[in-house]
């Protein structure tokens, strides 16, 4: 079993930034059963009039048909790390929509989807300074798992993991890989990115795959990078630093198992 997170960094065209996903997917290794995770607005990254004209119906769409088509020809499980998505009672050109997590399984077939429950409302000291996701996107309600041959998948998407109490939720009805696509921005993600990524790993007893953007955007925004692969002892098992690329690394089903065993801190906790 591997995993892997692909890098990019993308801009505000779809065109564009497929071509970037679809450079890295035709370099994936052979071995299967495979999860590829893309990061937040691996679509579409750009300002609030972008997102909402390109937003899309869950389960249609041109975005969504490319994915399907990815993850039933390289046989892979494909996970949409977050895009636009119009909410069900809304119509194109609306006033908010979600950001979303996809699930795409090795024959194309939509299994599951997260909209982003945390939404990054701060102010950070870069060039962009002033970040309101709120006033585009609606969050999200309830934390979702989706099975698969890796072990329930507990989705998320960037803000999200600086909230651990989601990743515990996850963790107690089963999650076994806990998965973040972000854009998280340089100046946080040099002081929090690594450090929260490791302690959801180790405080779940879970792999986390984290796929981040990874550069200067043609908004001017900055982004962390440094994706990597997570073992449940905290171990970071492969990482990329910025550009674009793609870190992949196996997954040991049986030291979750080890782990639970020796070390049932999900047992121990008492306070809820």
């Amino acid at each position: 079993m591997w995993l892997a997170a692909i890098q990019l960094v993308s801009g505000r065209h779809w065109q564009d930034n497929r071509e970037q996903i679809a450079a890295e997917l035709a370099v994936l290794p052979k071995e299967r059963p495979l999860l590829v995770l893309l990061p937040e607005n691996f679509a579409l990254f750009g300002e609030r009039q972008g997102y909402l004209d390109g937003a899309e119906e869950i389960g249609a769409g041109p975005i969504q048909q490319q994915l399907a088509e990815w993850a039933r020809d390289y046989g892979i499980w494909l996970v949409a790390g977050a895009m636009p998505t119009r909410m069900p009672t809304t119509i194109a050109g609306s006033d908010h929509i979600h950001t979303s997590s996809l699930v795409f399984d090795p024959s194309g077939e939509l299994r599951g989807h997260y909209h982003k429950i945390h939404l990054f409302d701060v102010d950070v000291a870069d060039n962009h300074g002033r970040y309101r996701e709120s006033e585009t996107f609606s969050p999200g309600e309830v934390p979702v798992l989706v099975d698969t041959p890796f072990g329930p998948l507990g989705l998320s998407i960037c803000y999200d993991l600086r909230f651990p109490e989601l990743y515990r939720q996850l963790a107690r009805a089963g999650a076994r890989v806990l998965l973040v696509p972000a854009a998280f921005t340089a100046v946080t993600g040099e002081a929090h990115w690594e450090p929260l990524l490791r302690a959801r790993a180790i405080e779940n007893q879970c792999y986390v795959v984290a796929a981040n953007q990874g550069g200067t955007h043609e908004t001017g925004r900055h982004t962390w990078g440094h994706s990597m692969v997570i073992d449940p002892w905290g171990r970071v098992l492969a990482s990329k630093e910025c550009g674009r690329g793609t870190v992949l690394a196996k997954m040991e089903p049986g030291l979750i198992d080890e782990l639970k065993r020796t070390m049932p801190v999900l047992q121990h906790a008492r306070l809820l």
